[in-house]
């Protein structure tokens, strides 16, 4: 990508890159202190009552005022949210729905005006070694960062924090870039040469240089057309429990198979297929070994869960099952996650 190129798409982009805020109410604020902690300063409560407790950055995808950010910068359900626009005007932000599987999230400002909005581009066209730009408000203080970078990999996996004591959360499909993705820049877009958003900034891998990550954009996609058609993002549900095989875990459990997804519990009082579930009724028990869906093999590098981030509610599922040694085909139609 030639310098000229990237600050005419920095410039086409800019504009429909916004902030947003996080705020809290104070007794909400000294609750989560520690006994013994320091109080907070007088001169970060507003006068309303309000802390600013956060940052993080979103984009625009709707004139109308639809904005795209992570999930884990707008998961507390007792802050309150704004969304500063690159020309100053702040307006408070609803949140319409989150997507915790995909760490997506989707907001509304409601403006007197039409705002401006970026294109969603196809991650699955992206070439290793190919031009990115990534732009967000980084720590939650400059504003408008952006940093150059390529595709350093695909369909990465990595298990991510938000933050210290949360709980761990397996992120699949990733894409991977040596762009600068600091703390704040969570929820803003990466974009191509063209300016069209092709995944959003999401998280770094701590310790480590220009090793970062994002969700590819068409996860995001599908999420707007579901809360555009039923308002609310429809996730579709197999229901099951299960653990993906190799030679290791085959040894183990003298399985019949060094691949798979096997139909297992995660505790004693849990259970392997959800009852009422699609897979439930396509008659898959504990013990199952799943080899294909669709005619596609499962292995560790292409788990049940990979398929199904492509795949919506109302789609029909072939499995090939494996159980007491013989083959046998359940057909099922993907239900939505309650």
């Amino acid at each position: 990508m030639t310098e000229r190129r990237v600050i005419k798409t920095i410039r086409k982009v800019m504009p429909a890159v916004v902030s947003i805020v996080i705020t809290k109410h104070l007794e909400d604020v000294e609750k989560e202190l520690p006994k013994e902690g320091t109080p907070v300063p007088e001169e970060m409560v507003d006068r309303h009552g309000m802390v600013e407790v956060g940052g993080g950055s979103g984009f625009i995808v709707d004139p109308k005022g639809l904005i795209l950010t992570n999930k884990h910068v707008v998961a507390d359900r007792k802050a309150e949210y704004a969304v500063i626009l690159n020309d100053g005007r702040k307006f408070p932000a609803a949140i319409l729905s989150r997507d915790p599987i995909n760490d997506l999230a989707i907001l509304k400002v409601d403006a007197p005006k039409r705002l401006p909005s970026l294109a969603l581009g196809d991650a699955t066209r992206l070439e290793l070694g190919e031009s990115i730009i990534a732009i967000g408000n980084a720590l939650g203080i400059f504003k408008n960062t952006v940093s150059l970078g390529i595709v350093s990999g695909l369909s990465r996996a990595i298990t991510a924090q938000a933050e210290p004591d949360a709980p761990p959360q397996e992120m699949r499909g990733l894409i991977q870039t040596d762009a600068a993705i600091n703390p704040g820049n969570s929820g803003g877009p990466l974009v191509d040469g063209k300016g069209r958003v092709v995944a959003v900034n999401a998280a770094i891998v701590s310790g480590a240089q220009n090793i970062g990550f994002a969700i590819p954009v068409n996860a995001a996609r599908r999420d707007l057309d579901d809360l555009r058609r039923y308002g609310r993002i429809r996730q579709p549900l197999l229901g099951l429990r299960y653990v993906m095989v190799d030679a290791d875990l085959r040894e183990k459990m003298n399985l019949a198979a060094d691949h798979g997804a096997l139909v297992i519990r995660e505790a004693e009082h849990d259970y392997a297929v959800a009852p009422g579930s699609p897979a439930a009724k396509a008659d898959i028990k504990e013990g199952d070994l799943i080899m294909k869906l669709n005619g596609q093999d499962l292995n560790l590098e292409h788990p049940i869960q990979d398929f199904l981030a492509d795949m919506s509610v109302g789609d029909e599922v072939e499995l090939l099952v494996l159980r007491g040694g013989k083959e046998t085909t359940a057909k099922l139609t993907l239900a939505e996650r309650k």
